[in-house]
């Protein structure tokens, strides 16, 4: 864990962070057979593809691409792209009524996310733990992923905050390194419970 400084800024992941995100969550509606379905999550309808969507791709693009590629399984790479929401089950348990209770505190929150353009279109309107935040860098709307470091150079001039007094939150090591890099205060995300001691520990939450 970084050295305890007093953070002036929160910024979240989304993804596996805020809300659960599951490709089989879907696709299992899709394929019945659990051997087929492995076989469908690990060769077409990956997490690395979908990635593509993440840095800016479109995703009628990407699931023409990929129905081209795979034309025996044309019908649930189609129903990627309208049934997305689907591979969300709901919020990580305790995580919203953390960022609630940073909020009432009077500390101000930001988010950076590798989210497809499209998908956040359809996803924000779903979320109204959103509202608290001031604002959020979505990877697909700038053509840019973490952990590049142009993104986070980009979220710092954004939130007007020096990337000393930016505590971050994310659930790829990877990520959090990129912006420790940087400066900022990393908390890499495993369950609720060690991050709400870690906030605490940095003046971010009553203990």
């Amino acid at each position: 864990m970084s050295e305890a400084r007093t953070p002036t800024a929160v910024v979240f992941d989304v993804g596996r962070v805020l809300v659960r995100w599951d490709l089989r969550c879907l696709f299992a509606k899709l394929i019945e057979d659990e051997a087929d379905l492995d076989w469908f999550l690990n060769h077409v309808v990956t997490e690395q593809w979908h990635h593509q969507h993440d840095e800016g791709r479109p995703i009628g693009e990407m699931v023409e691409e990929r129905v081209a590629e795979f034309p025996e399984w044309e019908g649930p790479i189609r129903a990627y792209e309208h049934r997305f929401m689907e591979t969300i089950p709901g919020p990580v348990p305790r995580t919203h009524e953390l960022a609630r209770e940073i909020h009432a505190r009077g500390v101000p929150l930001f988010g950076l996310t590798n989210f497809g353009d499209e998908f956040w279109s359809q996803f924000r309107p779903t979320q109204p733990i959103f509202d608290l935040f001031e604002d959020i860098v979505v990877s697909g709307r700038e053509n840019m992923t973490k952990p590049d470091p142009e993104i986070y150079a980009l979220a710092e001039r954004r939130f007007g905050h020096a990337p000393q007094g930016l505590y971050f939150i994310d659930d790829k090591a990877e990520n959090v390194a990129a912006a420790e890099a940087r400066g900022w205060i990393g908390h890499h995300f495993t369950n609720a419970a060690s991050l709400e001691r870690d906030l605490a520990a940095h003046e971010l939450l009553s203990r």
